[in-house]
């Protein structure tokens, strides 16, 4: 969405690029106005590095990642500590993240928990930490205020999710870019930062590179904040400044089924099914790896919230089993089997008793063909129902008059508990999610500063958190860029006054 211009290439080599758009301010709700991109083509200003170093007793924060909790964390310290020099280093695309999350919608973060404790389980990696004060801090509802603040109109979705009522990922990364702009937050885009190292005087020496050019830049930075997202930038800066790495592993995926019966049902949806992922190895009983919810049919397997719950949850045990076990489906979850038999029974009864008024709807053949009529009760379209016929060995022309109660007994069984098996894992194209990174026992969680190194500090996705999906990813970011923007802020007011 921010692209450079080719010409870029022939300025000077030692530049930074500063955002500017070609705007319009216009007026919403809250208490800033937000400058809206033009539709003309958006303008660049080229500042010199040597305007970006700070000055004699500046100080300079340098932000590696500029995705949501760089971005955020950047715009919290310059609003606190309006003299801090801040830049942020992006290899790629700022807000990349953010741009394709929720379909091209921004998923900005979920407004069904209120509270701190149920939000908190919404994380399988950090539902234990955030139970503390990490959400007390800057919550969903802390969110979407600092949104509606600086102009962007949100609205709540039936399951929570919150979205701008534009529908548009670009209204949440023009908000962002603009504040950012206005505050005096620097960017520079296509370096990398490839090396970290502490100085004796307690500061960051700092190695950037072009890759696309033989370009080299050294900085000094009086705080670091890493907030490079699941890229293995955050994580080679981590360890060289004396940080251990869990090893990453997918978060947030569906699952591939080796079934081609049931690739035929593809599109088929299921508003609420019971589901258990099981995996070998795992002698111990995991209440997570059982979700309720609605599941989708994909070309290739299994998708929906459900599945992507139990992916979340089980992401280091399907890492370590090869993405290979058995997910166990109730397609009735509602329904006691005991009461599932009851209903096949009676529906079969009806076809046996010509004189009821629902035999009466029929022509003697269809009346009684089992394909062709099942109860209401089990909610399904009729292609499900075929796969589950096809699954015990009944031919769909089977009279209803002649299946016998032991079939129907299977029937219910496999309703209730139809096993599928999990042959590999595919792609959640909304979201990109990592479990791994920097533990969290090494920051302290209520400053993001590391236990290690005085002035450096994490947020967002390179640290051991992911959440499920529904907002829940970028509320860690904002929270976690949120806090390491004010204790860095508050930090480097105290010492301009000490100084």
């Amino acid at each position: 969405m921010f692209e450079f211009f080719h010409s870029m290439n022939l300025l000077p080599q030692r530049f930074i690029f500063r955002f500017g758009f070609a705007s319009q301010t216009s007026t919403f709700k809250g208490k800033y106005p937000c400058s809206i991109p033009s539709h003309g083509r958006r303008k660049f200003s080229a500042t010199t590095l040597s305007s970006a170093t700070p000055k004699s007793g500046e100080e300079l924060l340098l932000v590696v990642g500029g995705g949501a909790a760089g971005i955020y964390g950047a715009i919290r310290a310059k609003t606190l500590a309006p003299n801090l020099k801040i830049v942020v280093i992006e290899k790629a695309k700022p807000l990349s993240k953010v741009k394709i999350s929720g379909g091209g919608r921004c998923n900005v973060t979920n407004g069904h928990c209120p509270d701190n404790k149920i939000l908190a389980e919404q994380y399988p990696r950090g539902h234990k930490e955030f139970k503390g004060s990490f959400f007390h801090s800057h919550g969903p509802m802390d969110t979407m205020s600092w949104f509606s603040d600086h102009g962007v109109v949100l609205k709540i979705e039936e399951d929570g999710r919150v979205f701008p009522a534009s529908d548009s990922s670009s209204t949440i990364i023009d908000c962002l870019m603009s504040e950012a702009k206005r505050s005096g937050v620097l960017l520079q885009t296509g370096k990398v930062v490839t090396s970290a190292s502490s100085t004796a005087d307690g500061k960051f020496a700092i190695k950037l590179e072009k890759r696309s050019l033989d370009y080299v830049e050294h900085v000094e930075a009086d705080y670091l904040l890493i907030a490079s997202g699941s890229s293995k930038q955050g994580y080679n800066l981590a360890t060289q400044l004396g940080h251990s790495i869990l090893e990453p592993v997918p978060s947030l995926f569906t699952f591939k089924i080796d079934d081609l019966k049931l690739a035929e049902l593809s599109g088929v949806t299921f508003p609420k099914v019971k589901a258990k992922l099981q995996l070998e190895g795992i002698q111990k009983k995991i209440p997570q790896l059982t979700q309720v919810g609605s599941m989708l049919v994909t070309h290739w397997g299994l998708s929906g919230p459900v599945v992507l719950r139990l992916s979340a949850w089980g992401a280091r045990y399907l890492s370590s089993s090869d993405y290979k076990g058995t997910l166990c489906v109730d397609f009735t979850p509602d329904l006691h089997i005991e009461d599932l038999k009851s209903a096949l029974t009676r529906h079969k009864s009806q076809f046996l008793d010509l004189t009821s008024p629902l035999s009466l709807l029929f022509s003697s053949m269809q009346r009684q063909k089992v394909l062709n009529s099942y109860p209401s009760e089990l909610a399904v379209v009729k292609r499900f129902w075929k796969y589950i016929l096809d699954r015990e060995g009944i031919c769909g022309d089977m009279l209803w008059s002649s299946i016998s109660n032991n079939l129907l007994i299977s029937v219910a069984a496999l309703l209730k508990d139809c096993a599928f098996s999990v042959k590999g894992k595919g792609q959640f194209k909304d979201e990109f999610v990592t479990a791994g990174g920097v533990p969290l026992s090494e920051i302290y969680l209520d400053t993001m500063g590391s236990r290690i190194h005085p002035h450096l500090y994490f947020a967002g996705e390179v640290l051991n958190v992911d959440g499920i999906t529904g907002g829940f990813n970028f509320q860690n970011a904002w929270t976690g860029g949120y806090i390491a923007g004010t204790s860095i802020g508050n930090l480097a007011v105290h010492e301009r006054v000490y100084q």
